[in-house]
């Protein structure tokens, strides 16, 4: 994450597009493109949209109305040929442009950058990054003038760049996927393209100038005001002074060393500078520019709050300064929020929210502090460095923690106290949930994927907690061990590593359980999109590497899913599994007839106890809860003659749910409702065992992707006597995680158990893995010790 953070990190401005003025209102009449236009002009043109680099998914041409009155583009259109071409692609226009605004015309795209500002038209012109021809003309018909256009009669306005044949007088800059041509002056039509546009970042929907609408000084919290959008969006801001406190990449950090006394409004901003600026840090420095909002791209996109920025700016150093103190998050500064992210919006937080709480919401709280040169004293590490380089702290005194030092995720308890530490502008070190940070960490306080971040200057240095990977008791010979386990996309080619790591896990830690659940099993080809299904290699290695780590021999039982049917990596076969010991009084029952299409229902033998109609067998495959999902597999068990059935699961994933930072809150679920009918799904297949027998020994396990509190614990727990226990709720509550997700720690995987068992069991969530960042699976397993009794004890 951080890489691609860094190479889409403000790349260019976002703001609100102008709006658009009905049709049918005044209309002024188009001069040619010869004589300057004083009315609508081109004031930007950009081809690289989408490309590798792109700031923006798609190019895109901008119009501005100079005039006074509403200007009635409909009929009209944006017309594109290459540098040397005499074809004309065409977008057609409609709708008015008002008096002072901008009008933004959308065109091809590509993968890469955040998306655009919402357009007035959309085309589908693929334009060239470097060199190309853009007419506004006043009709809608290709034109027929070849490959030089500037002086046609319909052509209102036109650019060519780069290396193009045609232009007004000379060619305006060559470009490339990272800029645009802009109008210096978007008032001014000198009808000479090289003295009229600049290279510079692309921003679409921005007025940069005019003469209705002045510079206006400002303050960096004026500027940055007290909500999450500044009041001064899309204006020309001049003599804003402060120090610079952080140099990036591509512009830098300053803050107001005399800051206003509403602690709602940040003191610290950053600067777009595009390459490398060139202040020093303690600078004293004036700036004049654009406010802007960026959106960050990356995962979330448009959930993604925006961060307040100034673009387009001159930038005068007066001199030096010391830099502000940093400001002290935590005890003895500025104390977060305790359980509250967003309470008072409906929908998108950036419109809707009604009031900006920082003392109340977590999410008011880390805005107000947006860009500001923060401290937090000796952080508590809340979960691991990820790949991506980021690590979770809380300051002193936050929320319910973990009996392991993490924080705990709850239904009525985000964690607004949390900060992800991002790599952006020093190197983070490797910790571990428990661990401190020496010191004071002090660092500049920023928004992206999903998440607000404290970017440190200085590594920090990591202070051991002394958490150490748990190891399970053994069963006695008389307890029957169940475990689950998600083994993260297991496949060959992960290598010796992996599987004599996992191998070690199920001995050591887990101290070899009788059956163990398992999830993320890939077929033998992993990723590789060949049409293989079957995981015997993948199971097989598994198995011999736990014989080599000393362990018992252990057998298994699966079915091969429905080629690329089942979700996960594409061409991985994703797919659940059993292992069980061959050494031990637990048996396997044999029950030809599973398919990955055929669904296992409940039979019942001369004494009208229940069994599986094929085990290991499916259950309810052609559900439609399950497509594009891991399909729940089924298996029955004997221990010392008593039958247990044993289903493995491995739900929907959160993919695709807006972020607890988000601007959307409260966040949308919007994967929830699959998980729900899957939930009811397994819990069907479980009372049908049980209207055969209600003291049957069933066991669901698996990773749920839900916590302990979701509303799908709640439907397969049912109600009444036929209930499940829901082992993670009878924990203690600061032991209720088996998963740790930037910083919280969480419940996803789960083991229920039918209410005959509760006396005798015994069950122990395993912490080896969520919070390590060396990990060999990003899930902690667990297991729980169950002595199967006959009917007639019960």
């Amino acid at each position: 994450m951080s890489a691609l953070y860094r190479s889409r990190r403000r790349l260019g401005a976002l703001v609100v597009t102008s709006s658009l003025v009905l049709a049918g209102t005044a209309v002024l009449i188009a001069r040619p493109a010869d004589a300057a236009s004083t009315d609508v002009v081109i004031t930007e043109v950009y081809g690289g949209g989408g490309n590798s680099g792109a700031p923006y998914t798609n190019d895109f041409v901008e119009l501005t109305n100079n005039s006074s009155a509403p200007i009635d583009v409909s009929g009209w259109s944006i017309q594109y040929a290459s540098a040397a071409g005499s074809t004309w692609q065409v977008t057609k226009l409609t709708g008015s442009i008002a008096p002072g605004t901008a009008y933004l015309v959308q065109e091809s795209g590509g993968a890469n950058g955040q998306p655009m500002p919402t357009p007035a038209v959309t085309g589908t012109i693929p334009m060239s990054a470097t060199a190309g021809k853009v007419a506004l003309v006043t009709n809608q018909t290709a034109l027929a003038c070849g490959a030089t256009c500037h002086a046609d009669t319909a052509v209102k306005d036109y650019v060519g760049y780069g290396t193009a044949g045609d232009s007004e007088t000379a060619p305006a800059p060559g470009l490339s996927n990272t800029t645009s041509a802009a109008r210096t002056d978007p008032a001014l039509d000198t009808d000479n393209n090289s003295v009229d546009f600049a290279a510079g970042n692309p921003s679409p929907g921005t007025l940069t100038g005019g003469p209705a609408e002045p510079p206006v000084d400002a303050k960096i919290h004026d500027i940055q005001g007290a909500a999450h959008r500044s009041p001064l969006e899309g204006k020309l801001v001049a003599n804003v002074t402060g120090v610079v406190t952080v140099k990036g990449s591509n512009g830098f950090w300053f803050q107001d060393p005399q800051p206003d006394a509403d602690p709602a409004t940040s003191e610290g901003l950053f600067v777009f500078t595009s390459a490398a600026p060139t202040v020093a840090v303690g600078d004293a420095v004036t700036v004049a520019g654009s406010v802007a909002e960026f959106r960050p791209g990356g995962s979330g996109g448009t959930t993604n709050l925006t961060t307040t920025e100034l673009t387009n700016a001159k930038i005068t150093v007066t001199g030096t300064a010391a830099v502000p103190s940093p400001t002290i998050v935590g005890p003895g500064g500025r104390v977060p929020p305790s359980t509250v992210i967003e309470d008072d919006a409906s929908g998108d937080v950036e419109t809707t929210s009604t009031a900006f709480d920082p003392a109340s919401d977590g999410l008011d709280f880390w805005e107000s502090l947006e860009g500001m040169w923060l401290g937090i004293d000796q952080p508590q590490v809340t979960g691991p460095t990820s790949s991506f380089r980021e690590l979770s702290v809380v300051p002193a005194g936050a929320g319910v923690r973990t009996v392991r030092g993490g924080i705990l995720l709850q239904k009525t308890d985000s964690n607004p106290e949390r900060v992800l530490l991002d790599d952006v502008l020093t190197a983070i070190p490797d910790a571990k949930t428990g661990d401190k940070l020496a010191g004071v960490v002090t660092g500049v306080l920023d928004y992206s994927f999903g998440n607000f971040k404290l970017l440190p200057t200085t590594t920090p240095t990591v202070v051991d907690g002394g958490v150490k990977r748990e190891t399970t008791k053994a069963s006695s010979p008389v307890q029957l061990s169940v475990a689950t386990f998600n083994v993260e996309n297991l496949d060959p080619s992960d290598g010796d590593a992996k599987f004599d790591g996992l191998a070690q896990a199920v001995v050591h830690n887990l101290a070899s359980p009788d059956i163990l659940g398992l999830e993320e099993v890939q077929d033998d080809d992993g990723a590789v999109n060949s049409g293989t299904t079957s995981a015997e290699k993948t199971l097989g290695l598994l198995t011999a590497a736990i014989v080599k780590a000393g362990g018992p021999q252990y057998a298994w039982k699966q079915i091969d899913p429905v080629n690329n049917a089942e979700g996960g990596e594409p061409g991985g076969n994703i797919r659940v599994a059993f292992l069980y010991r061959t050494d031990k009084a637990v048996k396997f029952v044999d029950t030809p007839g599973g398919t990955s299409t055929t669904p296992t229902t409940i039979v019942t033998d001369r004494r009208g106890k229940p069994h599986l109609s094929a085990s290991p067998g499916r259950i309810d495959p052609a559900n439609p809860a399950w497509a594009a999902t891991r399909v729940p597999l089924a298996g029955e068990f004997k221990w010392h003659g008593q039958t247990v059935f044993v289903v493995v699961n491995h739900f929907s994933s959160k993919g695709g749910d807006n972020p607890l930072w988000g601007r959307f809150q409260p966040p949308v679920q919007v994967t929830a409702a699959k998980r729900h009918q899957q939930a009811a799904s397994v819990r069907g297949f479980v009372d049908q065992i049980l209207a055969k027998d209600k003291g049957a020994n069933v066991v669901v396990l698996g990773d749920l992707n839900d916590f302990d509190w979701s509303e799908t614990a709640d439907i397969l727990v049912g109600s009444g006597k036929t209930a499940l226990i829901d082992l993670p709720r009878t924990l203690p509550l600061k032991e209720r995680y088996s998963y740790v997700f930037e910083g919280n720690s969480q419940i996803l995987d789960q083991i229920l158990i039918s209410q005959n068992l509760r006396p005798a069991s015994a069950y122990d969530v395993v912490h080896m893995n969520a919070e390590f960042p060396d990990q060999i699976s990003d899930h902690d397993p667990q297991v729980v010790k169950l002595i199967p009794l006959p009917s007639w004890v019960r």
